[in-house]
């Protein structure tokens, strides 16, 4: 099947030009070049099969374009390098990206690209922040340059706790695409019994599942905050970038609360790039 121009392996526009509107844009443009290319390429990876998952195609279209990227994947670990994917190949020569990490961010946004995703299970939520978030940060922590251990913790706790973040962050958008985040075990604490994603965002009770995710949230970020501190400051600038970012604008969305209207919180520019300087250098 023909893959739309924008999504197909090898056709996206330049990485560098993909990561500039991301919340991770700053983070990424402090590591030294040959670091900073590659997760571009990382990000620009991330993006175009998100973008599958996120289209307007038809669901097993969209899984059929997820599985040309797949074949693009094995071609690059079998050797051949796919047009357009050079610079990827040199990233995952460089630094020793594994495979398995690839396919698991596909596998990730395959469960958006199959259905719209209602009230999962806590299990099957976490599932799926690993292949979108976890998994992304698998391949991050090679780059950044962390040993083995402690870069894969980081990926799980600094992953869960920046997708829960942005579930958080997406609530009323996901929903008015009829996709639901919030687990099944955060609307229960609440007493809400409905699962249609525009029911439960006009529930009076929404604070309290919202509130049941950010504590979560909160508490896989100290888990990566104690991770980084034990680390060398070198591997962690960027992730430490991300880290606060994310956790400010969690702690806007708790103090703003979760009644409609719910204003999404922003952090200025000129706060982004004081915490990037921060931590680039200290």
């Amino acid at each position: 099947m023909s893959l739309q121009p924008q999504t197909a392996p090898g056709t996206a526009p330049p990485a560098a030009a993909r990561a500039g509107g991301s919340s991770f844009y700053l983070a990424m443009r402090i590591l030294e070049r040959p670091r900073r290319e590659a997760m571009f390429e990382i990000y620009s990876f991330c993006r175009a099969v998100d973008d599958i998952a996120d289209g307007d195609a038809p669901h097993p279209q969209r899984v059929a374009q997820l599985g040309d990227w797949r074949q693009a994947i094995d071609t690059l670990y079998s050797g051949g390098v796919p047009a357009g994917l050079d610079k990827l190949a040199d990233a995952i020569r460089r630094y020793g990206l594994r495979k398995e990490d690839f396919i698991d961010v596909i596998a990730g946004v395959e469960m958006d690209a199959h259905e719209d995703i209602q009230a999962p299970t806590m299990q099957r939520l976490e599932q799926y922040c690993d292949g979108v978030a976890c998994a992304v940060g698998r391949l991050s922590v090679r780059i950044f340059g962390m040993e083995e251990d402690d870069g894969r913790a980081l990926a799980h706790h600094l992953g869960l706790a920046l997708q829960l973040t942005n579930i958080l962050r997406d609530v009323d958008e996901d929903a008015a695409i009829n996709r639901l985040y919030l687990p099944r075990e955060a609307l229960a604490a609440a007493g809400i019994e409905a699962t249609d994603p525009r029911s439960v965002i006009a529930s009076p009770k929404l604070g309290i599942a919202c509130d049941f995710l950010a504590e979560r949230a909160r508490a896989h970020f100290v888990e990566a905050d104690a991770i980084m501190a034990r680390a060398p400051h070198r591997a962690v600038r960027a992730p430490k970038i991300m880290g606060k970012v994310y956790r400010q604008m969690l702690e806007g969305m708790i103090a703003r609360g979760w009644a409609p209207p719910r204003t999404r919180v922003r952090l200025k520019k000129s706060h982004l790039i004081w915490i990037a300087l921060r931590h680039a250098f200290i």
